[in-house]
């Protein structure tokens, strides 16, 4: 009988440590697969996830796409190839776009935005200037998640960037871009030569984002350094890659933590020059 007794004591010892390392190897998973989606850096993942509880707060009667805001009676296009979008270009050859900026955001935050805000000026004709008294402006608000309209729009337009998530440089600049009437890299008419969109690895109902658009180029390269580009990942389903680049499958892409120097070269062919 005390030989039967500590015998099932050692089975219920042995099966509560399987247990126990059961969970520590389910814990450490869990752990691993959290790390690897904290761990993605890309604009586009870094969207994602400031774009992912966030509703719609916006202060135009509009819905967002990925992190592109379309007005409500708009199809989901690039508004620049249906009417002029262009934000105008004065006797100087400068191009002035007027902006407000959220009380809500703390110093440091507005300092960072003011940073992106000035980093046009280093290389380009762009001038964002405070607004007095303009019809057309930019309106950035900490609303839920980050996101702009493409191009200029009648009247203020909201760029949000979100205090949780949107406050970094790259992301600044991205949002900045599409306000100049830029889209995403990996939407250029010219994708299909340089990147293959692998659609069964996309979350239902997110293939929007991988719509490809009638762009003008510009006469400008695939940039894989594009601060405008989509990471490997952008919005999977299944952590396989949505997009993978070609001829080289390993290059970098949507890890730009600024502006490339084709990005520059675009707004510069777009609004600083007679191209």
């Amino acid at each position: 009988m005390f030989l039967l007794v500590v015998v099932c004591l050692l089975l219920s010892s042995l099966q509560a440590q399987s247990r126990s390392i059961g969970d520590i190897l389910e814990k450490s998973n869990e752990e691993t697969e959290n790390s690897t989606e904290q761990d993605d850096i890309s604009v586009s993942a870094i969207i994602e996830r400031a774009n992912k509880y966030a509703g719609q707060r916006m202060n135009e009667p509009s819905i967002v796409f990925g992190d592109i805001a379309v007005a409500t009676n708009s199809e989901i296009t690039d508004p620049c190839t249906a009417y002029g979008c262009k934000w105008q270009r004065s006797q100087n050859g400068k191009v002035f776009v007027p902006f407000l900026i959220s009380g809500e955001y703390s110093s440091k935050e507005k300092n960072v935005i003011l940073q992106g805000l000035r980093s046009f000026e280093k290389s380009t004709c762009i001038r964002f200037r405070p607004r007095t008294e303009e019809r057309d402006y930019i309106n950035i608000q900490p609303n839920s998640g980050c996101y702009s309209f493409v191009g200029r729009r009648i009247g203020g337009q909201t760029v949000s960037l979100d205090r949780a998530g949107c406050i970094s440089l790259n992301i600044v600049q991205h949002e900045l871009l599409h306000a100049l009437g830029f889209h995403h890299e990996h939407n250029r008419s010219d994708r299909d030569n340089h990147v293959q969109i692998l659609f069964t690895n996309i979350i239902p109902g997110q293939e929007h984002n991988f719509g490809k658009i009638k762009t003008n180029n510009l006469k400008t390269a695939y940039d894989y350094s594009s601060v405008m580009h989509y990471g490997r990942f952008a919005f999977s389903k299944n952590r396989q890659p949505t997009i993978i680049p070609f001829p080289d499958g390993n290059i970098s892409i949507g890890k730009a933590e600024k502006m490339s120097s084709n990005d520059i070269l675009r707004i510069n062919r777009l609004y600083c020059s007679t191209f």
